[in-house]
């Protein structure tokens, strides 16, 4: 019998579970950042910082192949010992503590400031916190369903930014490569943030069904995300000229701000309202990973309480000090560093280590 066989995912829920974890609420002020460090052909560095991330992804399944009924933290306990593991396990867990206490409170911002300016922001945490705890004690298989169906019913929502796509001037988006390399280059490190999460494959890999599949699951999931960081991006550069995008914080919001309809008004409200299920899928995989973490380093899955513990102790610690946009951009802004090295390195590092390894040992033998 397998390890995993009660808690394992399909191929889709696989891939949709690596999407959702990159498709965070980043992507609603991306356009301004890539219009801030690349101007109008900040675009095309999403194409570099998706090859970049598909790299890294494909070497981290090679190296996931090694072991595979078990996750990161098994492949370096049984690569490098006991010590290395845990120590790789507590620096994983704080990755994924910030990253969704992170993504939880900047999503919460958002909501205060378009919909909720009123509500105190440990109130609206404490909201997200009742269905996030009933998702993600539930394991990895609830998990994958939860992202199969957001990810569907996310996509006519999606279809609402082509309205004033309509209206934009491709002209904005003219001539190409006006600044040389330079611009383009500066703006591949923050779209390199936006592709982090992928890195959650090393954790979902000994519960995917179809292990051979891996590798496809990888390229598919980061092409999705590629595909509607672009889109966004683009609808956001044809809307608004070079100099006005970098005037708003999320332009992503003030596009569908201009969106009328007789029957409906504020339709970034409904927006927001119903983009919450699509966020939900980048903090929901870090905390089920930090729960099998902490379940792994005591040798004890209790995931309710691990999760539980986890909420309680955010909307606490937003009661006591009411973080704002700056403060959350900072912690978003540190963790995205850890993570550009641990997500981007340690994948490459293992995978030359494992096939060097694997090498000596045949040239030994021989």
């Amino acid at each position: 019998m397998k390890k995993y066989a009660h808690n394992e995912v399909t191929f889709l829920q696989y891939i949709f579970l690596i999407h959702g974890a990159q498709v965070g609420v980043g992507q609603l002020s991306l356009p301004r950042i890539l219009a801030e460090k690349g101007g109008t052909d900040g675009w095309i560095a999403l194409l570099i910082g998706w090859a970049i991330s598909l790299t890294a992804g494909l070497c981290l399944i090679q190296a996931a192949k090694r072991y595979p009924q078990g996750t990161l933290l098994d492949l370096m306990t049984h690569c490098f010992g006991k010590a290395v593991g845990k120590l790789t396990a507590v620096i994983f867990a704080m990755i994924y503590i910030v990253g969704a206490a992170a993504n939880m409170v900047a999503a919460a911002l958002i909501i205060k400031s378009w919909i909720l300016p009123n509500t105190p922001l440990y109130i609206i945490l404490l909201l997200f916190a009742l269905p996030s705890f009933l998702i993600a004690r539930n394991g990895f298989r609830i998990l994958g369903r939860y992202a199969e169906f957001v990810f569907f019913s996310s996509l006519p929502v999606m279809l609402f930014l082509l309205i004033p796509s309509l209206e934009g001037n491709w002209l904005y988006l003219l001539p190409l490569f006006k600044d040389g390399w330079g611009p383009i280059l500066t703006a591949v490190q923050p779209t390199a943030y936006s592709f982090l999460g992928f890195e959650v494959a090393f954790f979902f890999y000994p519960f995917l069904q179809k292990k051979q599949w891996a590798a496809a699951g990888i390229v598919i999931a980061n092409t999705l995300s590629l595909i509607v960081f672009l889109y966004i991006t683009l609808v956001c550069f044809l809307y608004f000229s070079p100099d006005e995008i970098t005037n708003y914080n999320q332009p992503t919001i003030n596009v569908l701000k201009s969106i009328e309809f007789r029957f409906v008004e504020r339709l970034e409200i409904v927006f927001l309202s119903a983009y919450l299920f699509a966020i939900s899928t980048t903090w929901l995989p870090f905390i089920s990973c930090y729960t099998y973490i902490v379940g792994w380093l005591l040798n004890k899955q209790n995931d309710s309480v691990y999760v539980a513990l986890f909420l309680l102790s955010l909307v606490a610690v937003a009661f006591a000090f009411d973080p704002s946009f700056s403060t959350n951009e900072e912690w978003i802004k540190r963790i995205s560093q850890a993570g550009l090295v641990y997500a981007l390195a340690l994948p490459v590092c293992l995978a030359v280590y494992i096939k060097l390894r694997d090498h000596v040992q045949r040239r030994l033998g021989r």
